[in-house]
């Protein structure tokens, strides 16, 4: 079949129009576990970030006009596979990742983007940390290219040290956790502060097991309940604080946790009735802190997502600031979007969040909250079906939150 001129400039100009519109969005790479322990974890994630980028940002006019796309990369919860998706993401020409489960991980990204821009200078990319909590990563490790969008281990140690402060029932207390850079600094925090704010509580056990390879911790829980502890802490997350927790209730174990995560999937239903009153979280946000928007947004996405319970309010904030920064900065170049970034103040549904400009560290208010009966009141929603959710019981004020920094950055 024979075209003419005319048609084939006017098919030419189609498949460029077509080209184009396949172009026009602005693009994240997730790079999580999608696969092995925590899986589930990753999986969630991914989806709570597409449904961040659709209702939040793409239903709302979108990035100058355009669509934004959460595209999933999967890093089994390894560092030296992050670097391999990372340059697979690269490759397919991604600017801008994200990741979060795992500060081994993030130290990896941190280390593979900083190599990458200092080669590449006309095209750099830019890391949003949602979840990797190791406070090196905005202190002595602290990157013009990285913005961390939670809480650093020690700001929520600080915060949860503070609250034991006061609890006079407090005397022995086991650290458990994961053994890799989080569950070491977890530790270190946890008996640094003590020993200055409660000299009188005796640290009577501390265990780092592998991480993501414990099956039964049964073992565990059993030299816990021989020290003698009242009160267990723990910086665990995904299955290793489910499995952690359902030791627990299996051994009778009537020790009172203090957790980072113990509203993340699947630890809820693992306590059930057995972690009334005795299990603790620091976290930025729980489905029964009042909010304007977040409420809705987690009945929505638990709805069309059954059994995957929205979980990471920071992760609607990132989006939306991220989003906020390309429309601001008329631009999605990653220097130029780093720049609006930074001393960015944001009207977050916890209540308003900025970005330190030192650090890239995200300031934001905080929620101690204890896992007990929902009543429909001030324990309105329960947590995974348990009918048994989150309490707030002490609240932090984004100024109270802060700590300083050693962050000496090399800007561009």
């Amino acid at each position: 079949m024979k075209h003419t001129m005319t048609q084939r400039l006017e098919l030419a100009a189609g498949l460029a129009l077509l080209g184009a519109g396949a172009l026009a969005q602005v693009r994240i790479a997730y790079i999580d576990p999608l696969s092995g322990p925590f899986a589930n974890v990753g999986d969630a994630g991914l989806k709570g970030f597409k449904e961040a980028a659709e209702v939040l940002v793409n239903q709302k006019g979108g990035i100058m006009g355009q669509k934004l796309e959460i595209v999933g990369f999967d890093n089994k919860g390894s560092p030296q596979e992050t670097q391999i998706q990372l340059k697979a993401a690269i490759d397919q020409g991604f600017r801008f990742v994200t990741q979060g489960n795992g500060s081994g991980a993030a130290h990896s990204l941190i280390d593979a983007v900083n190599k990458w821009n200092a080669r590449n200078p006309d095209k750099t990319v830019l890391f949003f940390n949602y979840a990797a909590v190791d406070p090196a990563l905005t202190n002595e490790k602290c990157s013009f290219w990285h913005f961390r969008f939670d809480a650093n281990s020690d700001m929520k140690m600080e915060a949860i040290t503070n609250y034991m402060e006061g609890d006079k029932k407090i005397k022995k207390v086991f650290i458990i956790g994961q053994d890799y850079a989080h569950g070491h600094q977890v530790a270190k925090a946890t008996k640094e502060m003590l020993a200055k704010k409660r000299k009188d509580v005796q640290i009577v056990g501390e265990d780092l097991h592998p991480i993501g390879k414990v099956k039964d911790f049964a073992p565990y829980i059993a030299k816990i309940k021989a020290s003698g502890a009242d009160t267990v802490v723990t910086g665990n997350w995904g299955n290793d604080l489910s499995l952690l927790i359902k030791a627990a209730k299996d051994a009778g174990l009537k020790a009172r946790f203090y957790t980072y995560y113990a509203g993340g999937l699947g630890t809820p239903q693992a306590m059930g009735a057995a972690g009334e009153n005795l299990v603790l979280q620091l976290t930025e946000w729980h489905m029964n802190v009042p909010t304007k928007g977040a409420e809705k947004f987690a009945l929505d996405f638990n709805k069309k997502h059954p059994g995957v319970w929205f979980y990471y309010l920071r992760v609607n904030t990132m989006v939306e600031m991220v989003a906020k920064a390309m429309n601001t900065a008329k631009s999605t170049d990653p220097k130029a979007v780093a720049l609006a970034l930074e001393d960015m103040r944001f009207p977050a549904e916890n209540g308003e969040a900025w970005m330190r400009k030192s650090d890239h560290q995200l300031m934001q208010p905080l929620f101690i909250s204890v896992f007990t009966k929902a009543d429909g009141k001030t324990v309105k929603h329960d947590s995974e079906g348990t009918g048994y959710g989150w309490k707030t019981v002490a609240s932090i004020s984004q100024r109270d939150s802060q700590l300083p920094t050693s962050c000496i950055m090399e800007r561009p």
